[in-house]
């Protein structure tokens, strides 16, 4: 009599069925859901923009203007990467990308690991520059490419605490950039002591001070391009003269310098509140 009834009363059948559905097969659907948005989501990442023209060329002429300079080989794309991140089409770094696995040096899977390594690092660090957002569409345009042999799994900040080490490590990298101004800068924030601590404990505690992945030279090509490209005034001064500081030449500043104004007139971006390296260098 109630299977008869239930048959006669399709929608209650439904209810009932629903109702008496397994948990595993609840489980189940979520999951599908979930697999569905995630597959949804690295299809809109993959759907970047064709590469313009332009954009190899600026690759190509960034990476030549580096040769001239004693930086090393692997600081361009640093460099470009955190141009790219910090302008308005963040998920142009699946194009950098793309760009430099097709060099010889990026011919095996290991070596695409180590490169990948070095952008999500730089990625990262900018973070504590431009803020997430932006190095999450970056970072996603690649993933979207990436082959499956050459994700990288590591992990940096696994286990990070805000304790002595880290304090230590902070004030040394600190102190290396800023040298005889660093008392002063970090009492412009005296009044906003907040701004203080993460400064000294998320900024160059967190991000900046680590060495895992990327140097001295590298950290600064993250920070300075970061900064300059958002035109401010008055850190680019810092960062410049700290790049100095840390021992940049005058001349390989200068191509920094350069580099990032090639980018923001690709991007259409007017810089035109940075001071030039000439004249920070009464500072250094």
């Amino acid at each position: 009599m109630i299977l008869r009834t239930l048959y006669r009363l399709p929608y209650r059948s439904c209810v009932v069925n629903s109702a008496f559905r397994s948990p595993r097969s609840k489980i189940a659907q979520t999951l599908r859901r979930r697999s569905t948005t995630r597959t949804s989501a690295m299809s809109t990442a993959a759907a970047a923009p064709p590469p313009k023209p332009e954009l190899t060329e600026l690759f190509s002429d960034i990476e030549t203007r580096f040769k001239t300079t004693q930086l090393g080989d692997e600081k361009w794309y640093i460099l470009a990467l955190s141009c790219i991140a910090t302008g308005p089409e963040p998920e142009f770094a699946a194009h950098l990308y793309q760009h430099l696995i097709a060099k010889p040096e990026f011919q095996s899977s290991e070596s695409r690991q180590h490169l990948v390594r070095r952008l999500r690092e730089a990625l990262f660090k900018s973070i504590c520059v431009i803020g997430v957002c932006k190095p999450i569409e970056s970072i996603l345009s690649i993933a979207a490419i990436e082959r499956p042999e050459d994700r990288d799994l590591s992990q940096t900040r696994e286990g990070w605490q805000p304790d002595e080490e880290n304090e230590h490590k902070a004030r040394e990298w600190f102190l290396k950039v800023y040298t005889r101004n660093a008392s002063d800068t970090i009492g412009l924030f005296d009044a906003h002591k907040d701004f203080a601590w993460t400064s000294l404990t998320i900024t160059y505690g967190l991000f900046l001070s680590d060495r895992q992945v990327l140097d001295d030279v590298d950290t600064q090509l993250v920070v300075l391009p970061c900064i300059m490209t958002q035109n401010l005034k008055l850190e680019t001064n810092w960062h410049i003269r700290g790049t100095r500081r840390i021992g940049v030449s005058k001349e390989d500043t200068q191509v920094v310098w350069d580099s990032v104004q090639a980018f923001a007139r690709f991007f259409e971006l007017k810089l035109n509140k940075v001071p030039t390296v000439d004249e920070v260098e009464p500072e250094v």
